[in-house]
């Protein structure tokens, strides 16, 4: 299993596939063909139907100036539903042309490499592996990560949780209109400044906790910079949850930094036995992920043990199996905003049902990580980051 450090990665929203990936691609090809007088960028798959909407064609623009890019709608049997092909011109001709997989979270595969993200760093190979190691030798999750990625960790997740919270704080002042073409209103600060009279502590928590999952979903809807945790899409929900730990309830950063690091953990799992991608699996594999991410690191920062943490994870998972990604107009706005506050707070309610019920748990985390990927397999094309299905389409029916 490769490191966890390339779970959290800084970029413009909206879409860690179809933005930070393609960007990532496009600078990648431009370092590797430098005598390129040209390019031609082909989108296919779910980077061709929706890719207009979260702004990939200006991702790639930003890497390759000038480059033609080409939206092929029609191509079927790809081997990755986010697929691309690059092709350098020269002359008028083609001098090279590679194939390249946005493979969620804003990483990358180049046909036929291994790329750096794809490193082997961890022997075990799923959850169950690594739960066995710490209970065989008395150890915390946190002190097993820390083992394995030595030293050079803490600063990748004191960057990353540094980017969220400037995320959380703009998105808390800013007002206006969200761009697309939606007229979705902000509603970070709305949410973050309006007490219900008698308001209870409860009532506060959900609130604060909704109001900045909001505000980084806003601003990655804004196109600017937020941390992929695991995807921009469900960019909000570990930023949600850490944010109010730490503002809100006291938490020192570096309890927070550690719950970081179990949370990106869990990520690495999922993506290694099954998948972040919305294109690929639905928004199971997105919001799901990082509502079991966030539950995972939640309850190791309230120090609960394996057990709990455990099953927090796998609550959080089981109840988003199913949830699919058919987002208006291809923008990721609605449902996806009002979706990354939903998560953070069932985060929190995985947490409170593990503290009490672990021992009685019969589904491990591994089982539902496999459930979840079987399940976006069997999904219909149309529900997986298309926009062709489900609410995008009852919508666009509606206002023909």
């Amino acid at each position: 299993m490769r490191s966890i450090k390339s779970v959290y990665k800084i970029g413009h929203g909206p879409s860690s596939s179809h933005t930070v990936g393609p960007y990532n691609a496009a600078r990648l090809l431009a370092r590797r063909f430098p005598e390129a007088e040209g390019w031609r960028v082909t989108l296919y798959g779910s980077l061709a139907h929706t890719g207009e909407g979260h702004g990939t064609e200006k991702a790639i623009l930003a890497g390759l100036p000038g480059a033609e890019v080409v939206f092929d709608r029609k191509a079927r049997d790809l081997p990755h539903p986010n697929t691309m092909r690059f092709e350098a011109l020269r002359g008028g001709e083609v001098a090279a042309s590679v194939r390249v997989f946005s493979i969620g979270g804003g990483s990358i595969r180049v046909e036929g490499e291994e790329s750096e993200d794809e490193k082997e760093l961890y022997p075990q190979k799923n959850f169950t592996e690594m739960l066995s190691l710490c209970r065989r030798e008395g150890i915390s999750l946190t002190h097993f990560i820390k083992r394995m990625e030595g030293p050079t960790l803490k600063p990748v997740l004191q960057e990353a949780w540094r980017a969220m919270q400037e995320a959380v704080e703009r998105g808390l002042a800013a007002e206006g209109t969200l761009p697309g073409g939606l007229e979705l209103s902000r509603k970070a600060k709305l949410l973050y400044e309006k007490r219900c009279y008698n308001e209870s502590a409860d009532v506060t928590m959900n609130r604060l906790i909704a109001a900045y999952a909001y505000a980084v979903s806003e601003e990655s809807a804004s196109e600017n910079i937020v941390v992929t945790a695991p995807t921009c899409g469900s960019c909000g929900v570990i930023p949600g949850i850490m944010y109010y730990m730490r503002h809100d309830r006291g938490f020192p950063d570096e309890e927070i930094l550690d719950a970081l690091a179990v949370a990106a953990l869990v990520g690495n799992v999922i993506r290694t036995n099954a998948s972040i991608s919305g294109a690929e699996c639905g928004c199971q594999a997105e919001i799901g992920s990082a509502c079991s991410m966030a539950a995972a690191g939640l309850a190791a920062l309230y120090k609960l043990n394996l057990d709990q943490i455990e099953y927090a994870a796998e609550i959080a998972m089981e109840h988003n199996l199913g949830l699919t990604c058919d987002p208006i107009g291809g923008l990721v706005q609605i449902p996806c905003i009002e979706r990354n506050a939903v998560a953070a707070m069932r985060a929190m309610s995985s947490v409170n049902l593990s503290r009490f019920l672990f021992e009685t748990r019969k589904i491990s985390f591994d089982e539902v990580v496999a459930t979840m990927y079987q399940t976006g397999k069997d999904m219909d094309e149309r529900y997986r980051e298309t926009s062709h299905g489900g609410l995008a389409q009852i919508y666009r029916a509606k206002t023909r």
